[in-house]
């Protein structure tokens, strides 16, 4: 397999009496392919609690014929578990979104490589906590104009879980969230803070009638002092 072979396999090639003479060189030799081959950077990266376990190849062996093995478990567990569908994958992520469900708790995962026949040790992941590290996406919002004033309807984002009756769970149900609405007048090109609360239907009044407005909103974790990126903005002009 063209570009697969790493620097281990140099040592099929050496004559045995050099092994006898030199055992200790080929036993550093062994172990050095072994740490080239490690998968580095393995990290979680999470959005919405969609998390999703990500490396980068080792220094050996950046090719197609490497292939990688994932397994995970719960903080406290002694036990590794197996990731099925990443088990001898070419791809340098896997989706551990299910195994990783109890937010509130912390996880590891790691990642070994093998290569030509040689497999690498395992590199872990920091501990990590969904609760903690997700990163929240921007809310939906949708406007529409009433007798003048421009009503702002808000909608978190879903998350990867459904409730008993097959509904999508929205972020709400984990965080105390706060929404800031922001308006824009176009002919002033001047933004104003109109909203911010838990609300998730606002009414702007006190609008210029025949000028042009955009909304944008965030939203806001207390408890974190962390917000979302702002939303995309929606814009109307009133008549």
């Amino acid at each position: 397999m063209q570009g697969s072979h790493c620097q281990v396999l140099l040592i099929t090639m050496v004559p045995m009496s050099m092994f006898k003479a030199f055992p200790s060189l080929f036993i550093l030799e062994t172990q050095s392919a072994y740490e080239s081959l490690k998968p580095q950077r393995v990290h979680f990266q999470s959005r919405n609690f969609h998390n999703i376990l990500h490396w980068q190849p080792g220094r050996a062996c950046t090719s197609n014929g490497s292939v990688y093995f994932v397994q995970y478990k719960m903080y406290g567990q002694r036990q590794w578990k197996n990731k099925e569908d990443c088990w001898g994958i070419l791809e340098c992520f896997c989706d551990l979104t299910n195994e990783t469900s109890d937010i509130q708790e912390p996880y590891y995962g790691r990642v070994r490589t093998t290569s030509a026949g040689i497999h690498s040790g395992w590199t872990m992941t920091q501990r990590f906590t969904p609760w903690w590290e997700t990163k929240i996406d921007p809310p939906i919002i949708n406007i529409t104009q009433v007798n003048g004033s421009l009503l702002v309807i808000l909608h978190a984002p879903s998350l990867p879980y459904r409730d008993q009756k097959g509904k999508n769970v929205s972020i709400e149900n984990y965080y105390e969230l706060l929404y800031r609405v922001f308006i824009i007048n176009n002919s002033l090109e001047k933004e104003q803070k109109v909203y911010e609360g838990a609300h998730r239907i606002v009414e702007i009044g006190a609008l210029a009638p025949h000028t042009g407005y955009c909304v944008v909103a965030e939203m806001y974790q207390p408890m974190l002092d962390r917000r979302s990126p702002r939303s995309e903005e929606r814009c109307m002009e009133l008549p």
